[in-house]
Order: structure tokens, then C-alpha cells, then sequence
């Protein structure tokens, strides 16, 4: 499509779905906001009207209320003559209040009976009012038998708390058409905490009838009047009055749980949809009576369909406006389109011109115009004079000229920017190469001095000496600096350790053989010292004469490196040059050192080994000839072994011997039994977990403990002693023992003494 007719389409497409979408959401919205305000007046009126019928419960119960609390007064006063009073006042309340239809109090006879003494039984004393309005007196006698457990009565004498009875239906002639609908309201009468009766009001609750006829927020709503166990107290259809909500409303008593909601006292609303479709909301007031537990409550309902209607009319309103907008919007779009799109069209021509790859001047376009297009155009001019200017600069780098300059359109001219960032790339990219040139020479540099080292390291690796003035010499040379030489540890345990010069080259020969350094002394030792390379541009003058390890001429800069393998430094290389070292000089003369270091640690290594390879075969012959001593002393251990062993079988046969001949037991130096054999056990009538612990009395006769006395305190002293003792076993039966007590001594002390037994009977 052109341009013209996607204006069209496209404009007044969105235009139509912003005016639907806004439409669409006026409509919800003003229906929700109809739909929340018809709410919002409904429970407000069910609250007021909630109020009107609590007032009127309120002060219903504030009258019986009075009435309980001068019933109090009876006693501080006659009872005939305050019955007589108190009736009068009873009378004056009923009278003045045409809705009551009985007013009375009842009380507890064995509080005004003295003579009654039974828990049970009241007096009721007041005054009723019948269908034609007469007001007759009321007195009798109930509960004489017993309390009725199910009464209201029965449950304000036992919680002591006031009661809105919950309404029933009543007729007087016992004729359905003559019913009515009341409560009561009661109020216990108390001494202190003691229920002496109570005084209470029956109510004609056709009063709230009237009160619910007048609710009618909206047209077709209507308001009913709920009690506290759900009976329906008062509503538009009189034949529903007496019932129980659930029965009228029983999908909505189900789903929503109103008899539970109602005896919480709370509020509530719901909306319910019916089996048409159509919705009802639904809003439940509490009516709560301060001082009764027994909450009512009020609700209305109100159909959805009256509260939509506004909005309704609002939607039909917004649809005419909306057809009238959109006729008057596609005219506008029409001329607006025309205008806009001729310019376009030329400036599109020169767009396809300049996607072909024409950027000459001729391209530019003059329009008179003052509005975007005209500055859309005026843009297009600067851009293809801008692309003649960066073709131009183009044309330069591709010839080299590298240092050519251009002008950018703006800070946002991301061609002009990247042509420059090419530039300056294409410079970096001319220098890096020379750098890589200049590195990869340092780099050739150091592996080809790091083979020829390598080659110096595998020869002579035999001699310390040869092989160090070797590696000195080449490395000067390499270096091509002034002098340097090799420190290397000695091998002494010398504290601190000592480093000697074993090799120099451009030295003073009979100087530097003598050159001997401690561990932390000048600069040499401090490289030893701290492991770490020292690297001086800045020298005194009279350092080589006063702390250098190379004397001679003062050089200009002075690089000492540790031979460190494994973290041990074996020696120090120290070069000394009148230039300055480079950074890849000092890493190359740092890898040698590592390698030199390896080098003289086998060499080190290879030393010692030959060292402790000519002790070792001195060793071994020493060991050879005491091998032989010691096999000769073997064979003598092992004869005396086999003659220990052989006097060990003897001793264990003898013991053996003795455990099936004798009776043995064995105590400790408290005379405790610790151990018996099986002749010990079998003669004592005991089992071996028996006896463990047991005193050595407890076997001895009453006859001879005096005796036994005197034979511990022989055995205790060391001495072996032997007796005819008269012992006794398990079942107290006494024999005699021909017994041998003997200390057992291990280094000298006694350990346990042992016990060895003959009977004399079995041996006569």
C-alpha cells in the first residue's frame, strides 16, 4: 500500500481500537463504580436501619433491665407491700407501651418463701395484654416439681447473663389466622452474684414489619430481619415470618454460611447469581444489644440488573459520540495524508538512488517546507554530502596516507567514527608489528642463549671448578658486559654459611680466589639471604673496592642473581656492566641461574654419592663380620629358648596336676576371694560368679576365726604358714582342712596370697 492509504488504514484502525479499548473500559469501569456505590448505599442503609431496630431492642431491654434492678429492692422492704408497689409499676410499663404484650418478673421461692426449701420452683408476678388490648394480671406458681432443663428460664438462672428470646409464633385463640410473631426480653434479678429470679418483656415484634416495609434503597430491592438462631423475624412476604431462613433460603444459607455469620455478629455481603442468571446482592447488618450475647442482624437485597442500568446508558451515549468522532477523524487523516505524502515521495526517490550507490551532489533535493519534512529533507542533503566527504577519506587510506584527517557530521556520526577507529587501528596495527618484531628478536635472543647454556651445563658437569669458569666466561660474553663471577656455598657446616668465588672473568686471578662472603654480608650475601634478584643502577664510587664480591673498576649497574633449586640457594652469580641491564636481559640471566643451579646440585649430588659410596663399602664389611658374631649369639638365644620352654610344659603339667588333687583358691592382700578351681567349688557347694568378692571368713567355722586372724597376719608378713583349719560350705555344712596359706610375691611384693587344701576325711 502507499502512504496514503496506510494512514488510512493505520490511523484509523488505532484510532478505532483505542476508541473500542476506551469504550470498553469506561463501560466496566462506570459499571463497577455503580455497582460499588449501589453496594456502598446498601449496607449504609442496612447499617441505619440496623441501628433504628438495635435502639429499639436497646431500649426495650433497658425497661426490663430497670425492672430487675428494682426488683433488688424487695429486700429492704415488706414483701406484701412491695409486691403491691412493684406490680403498680409493672402495670404503668405495659400500659405505656402498647407493643408489650406481657410484662412480669418471676422469682425464686425459697427467696421469698422462707418456709420453701427446695432448690427448684418460682412465683410469676406481672401483667399480659390479650388480642382485644385488655391488660389482665398475671400471677402463678411454676416449676414446683422440678426446672424445666430446656426452658429459657432455666438457662438465665444458670449463666446469670440477660436474654433476647429468639421469636416464636403465638396465638391466643389457638387459631392459625389469629398467630403473631414475639420475643422476650429478659433480665436476671441477682443478689451479688446469687439469681433470685428475673424480670422480662414479651414483645409484639410486628413493630419491625412496619421498620422493614419502608427499606427500598433501589427499586425492586426489599430488606428482611433475621433473630439469632435464624428465624425470620420480619419481611415483605408475611407467610416467611416464623420461619427459619434456611428453609426459605436454603441455597444461600448452604453457600454462604449465614446462620454462623449471623451469631458471630458480624458483617457480610455476597453477591448470588440465580438459576436465570440474573444476580442478587445481598448485605447482612448486625443488630447487637449491649449486655445480650444473642446478636440479630438485618439484610437487603438488591438485583443487579436496577444498579447496571446507568451504566447502560452510559455505554449507548459513548457508542453515538464514538460513531461521530471516528467519521469526523477519517476527513482530518484524508487531507493530513495528502499533504505529508507528496514530499515523501521525492525524498523516497533520492533514498533509492542512494541505495544503488549514487552519492553525488546531484542527489539533493529543495523543498520549501518548515515542518519535519522539510527538515528530514535538509538531513538527507547533509548526509550525502557527508558520504562525498567520507568516500574521499576512504580513497586516501587505501593509498597509504594513513596521517589524513576528517571532520565528523556529529558526535553521532557512527560512519565518520568508525572510518577514524580504522585509521587509528590500521596506525596501532603498524606499530604493534614493529613491536612484535623487536620481541620476537629478545625472544629468539634467549632461546638461543638458553640452548648454548644447556650444552655448556652437560659438559664438565664433573668438575665444579671448570665447569664454573666455563659458564662465567660465556655469560660475559653473551651479556657482553664488563665482569662477573660465580659465589658457591661451601659444603662445611659452617653458622653463618660461607660463599666462596669460585669463578671470575676480567678479574684479578690472585684476588678473587681469596674472596669469601657470609651469609647476609654485603650485597651477595644478601641475595643469598633474601633468594630474590638485586638488580643496582645507582652504585657509590667506592662500592666494588668496599662491599662488591668482584673489586676492580666501579660499574654502572650490577645485577646479583640466586642459584636457588628447590628453594635452596647454592650459590650467587653477580654481573657488573657499565650499561644498563634490559628487563629481558635480567629474565634471560634468571633462567640460566636456574638451570646453573640444577646443574650443581646434581654435581653436588654425584660428590657425596661417590663420597658415601666408598664409606658404604667400608660399612659393609664391618657389618659382615658382626652378621657372624651376632648368628653365633642367635644360636646360643635359641638353645635357651627351647630349654625355657621345655621347664615352662613342666610347671603348667604340675599346676595341672595340682588343680585335680588339691583345692585351690586364690585372694588378694584383703583376704577377698578372687579365683577358685573346680575342687574349691565343688567342696564349698558355690558356682565360680559366686564367690568372686567373697570375704575369706565367710568361709571360715565361728569355731576358728580367732585362729584365721592370726594366720593373715602371718601370711601378710610374708610367711607361708600351715594349718588343720575347720571350715564351713554353702549349706553351713563344717569339715576339716589340712591348709597350706603361702604369700605370692612378684618384684618383691606380695600380689595374692594362695590357698592349698586337703580334706582329711577323703585322705584318713
Amino acid at each position: 500500500m502507499k502512504i496514503n492509504a496506510k494512514m488510512l488504514v493505520y490511523i484509523l484502525s488505532t484510532s478505532m481500537l483505542i476508541f473500542i479499548i476506551s469504550l470498553g473500559y469506561i463501560t466496566i469501569k462506570s459499571r463497577n463504580l455503580a455497582l460499588n456505590e449501589a453496594r456502598e448505599l446498601a449496607t449504609k442503609t442496612a447499617h441505619e436501619q440496623a441501628n433504628v431496630i438495635q435502639s429499639k431492642l436497646a431500649s426495650d431491654f433497658n425497661v426490663a433491665k430497670t425492672l430487675a434492678q428494682t426488683g433488688q429492692a424487695y429486700f429492704s422492704a415488706q414483701w406484701e407491700e412491695w409486691n403491691k408497689i412493684f406490680l403498680e409499676q409493672q402495670l404503668h410499663v405495659i400500659t405505656e407501651n402498647p407493643n408489650y404484650l406481657a410484662v412480669a418478673t418471676s422469682w425464686e421461692l425459697n427467696f421469698i418463701d422462707p418456709e420453701w426449701n427446695k432448690p427448684h420452683g418460682r412465683y410469676l408476678n406481672g401483667w399480659v395484654r390479650n388480642q382485644d388490648g385488655e391488660i389482665t394480671q398475671l400471677e402463678t406458681t411454676l416449676n414446683t416439681d422440678g426446672d424445666d432443663i430446656a426452658g429459657n428460664y432455666y438457662k438465665m438462672k444458670i449463666s446469670g447473663k440477660s436474654m433476647i428470646v429468639d421469636p416464636t409464633l403465638y396465638s391466643p385463640t389457638g387459631k392459625v389466622e389469629d398467630q403473631y410473631l414475639n420475643s422476650n426480653v429478659s433480665v436476671p434479678i441477682k443478689l451479688g452474684n446469687t439469681f433470685v429470679g428475673l424480670a422480662g418483656l414479651d414483645l409484639d415484634l410486628d413493630l419491625f414489619q412496619q421498620v422493614i416495609l419502608s427499606i427500598e434503597p433501589f427499586e425492586n430491592s426489599f430488606a428482611f430481619l433475621v433473630s439469632y438462631d435464624g428465624t425470620m423475624v420480619a419481611h415483605p412476604n408475611i407467610e416467611y415470618m416464623g420461619k427459619f431462613i434456611a428453609e426459605i433460603y436454603p441455597e444461600l444459607t448452604d453457600q454462604y454460611n449465614i446462620d454462623e455469620n449471623i451469631k458471630k455478629g458480624e458483617t457480610f455481603s455476597f453477591t448470588h447469581q440465580k438459576a436465570n442468571k440474573e444476580k442478587d446482592f445481598y448485605v447482612f447488618a448486625p443488630i447487637k444489644v449491649e449486655g445480650i450475647e444473642t446478636p440479630w442482624s438485618l439484610a437487603i437485597s438488591v438485583p443487579n440488573k436496577i444498579i447496571t442500568s446507568s451504566a447502560n446508558a452510559i455505554l449507548y451515549s459513548a457508542l453515538l459520540v464514538c460513531l461521530i468522532g471516528f467519521v469526523v477523524l477519517s476527513i482530518v487523516i484524508w487531507l493530513i495524508a495528502r499533504n505529508i505524502s507528496n514530499p515523501i515521495i521525492k525524498v523516497t526517490q533520492v533514498l533509492k538512488n542512494m541505495a544503488e550507490g549514487e552519492i553525488d551532489n546531484s542527489l539533493k533535493t529543495h523543498i520549501k517546507s518548515r515542518d519535519e519534512i522539510g527538515e528530514m529533507t535538509q538531513a538527507l542533503n547533509t548526509s550525502i554530502e557527508g558520504l562525498n566527504k567520507k568516500a574521499r577519506f576512504a580513497n586516501l587510506i587505501g593509498e597509504g596516507k594513513i596521517n589524513s584527517e576528517l571532520d565528523l557530521l556529529s558526535e553521532k556520526d557512527v560512519l565518520g567514527k568508525s572510518l577514524l577507529t580504522m585509521r587509528d587501528n590500521l596506525r596501532k596495527a603498524r606499530e604493534e608489528e614493529e613491536i612484535r618484531k623487536e620481541e620476537d628478536k629478545k625472544r629468539r635472543w634467549i632461546n638461543e642463549g638458553l640452548a648454548k647454556f644447556a650444552d655448556i651445563l652437560r659438559k664438565n658437569n664433573d668438575n665444579l671448578d671448570v665447569l664454573s669458569t666455563d659458564i662465567i666466561k660465556n655469560l660475559v660474553q653473551y651479556l657482553k658486559v664488563n665482569q662477573g663471577g660465580i659465589f658457591i656455598q661451601d659444603d662445611s657446616e659452617t653458622n653463618p654459611p660461607v660463599f666462596n668465588l669460585v669463578s671470575a672473568f676480567a678479574y684479578d686471578r690472585e684476588k678473587y680466589f681469596q674472596k669469601r662472603v657470609e651469609l647476609g654480608e654485603g650485597l651477595v650475601g644478601t641475595c643469598a639471604r633474601e633468594k630474590e634478584t638485586i638488580y643496582l643502577t645507582e652504585i657509590p664510587e667506592d662500592y666494588a673496592e668496599i662491599t662488591s664480591g668482584l673489586g676492580g673498576a666501579n660499574p654502572k649497574s650490577l645485577l646479583l642473581v640466586p642459584l636457588k633449586s628447590e628453594n635452596t640457594v647454592l650459590g650467587v652469580m653477580e654481573l657488573a656492566s657499565f650499561t644498563a641491564f634490559e628487563n629481558y636481559e635480567i629474565e634471560f640471566v634468571e633462567l640460566v641461574a636456574n638451570s646453573i643451579a640444577s646443574t650443581l646440585n646434581s654435581v653436588q649430588i654425584n660428590i657425596k654419592t661417590a663420597e658415601l659410596l666408598e664409606r658404604s663399602q667400608q660399612q659393609s664389611e664391618e657389618m659382615a663380620a658382626q652378621e657372624e658374631e651376632m648368628r653365633q649369639n642367635m644360636e646360643e638365644l635359641q638353645a635357651t629358648q627351647e630349654e625355657s620352654s621345655r621347664r615352662s610344659d613342666e610347671f603348667i603339667g604340675t599346676l595341672d596336676a595340682i588343680d585335680h588333687f588339691l583345692i585351690k583358691a586364690e585372694f588378694d592382700l584383703n583376704f577377698t576371694l578372687q579365683n577358685g578351681n573346680e575342687n574349691f567349688l565343688k567342696k564349698f557347694g558355690y558356682k565360680m560368679k559366686e564367690i568372686v568378692g567373697m570375704e575369706a571368713e565367710e568361709f571360715v567355722s565361728n569355731k576358728d576365726i580367732e585362729k584365721f586372724q592370726k594366720i593373715i597376719n602371718i601370711v601378710l608378713a610374708g610367711r607361708s604358714h600351715q594349718e588343720i583349719t575347720l571350715l564351713k560350705s554353702k549349706d553351713k555344712k563344717e569339715f576339716k582342712l589340712i591348709s597350706s596359706f603361702t604369700p605370692v610375691f612378684v618384684n618383691d611384693k606380695i600380689e595374692k596370697i594362695l590357698l592349698l587344701a586337703l580334706d582329711m576325711k577323703d585322705y584318713k
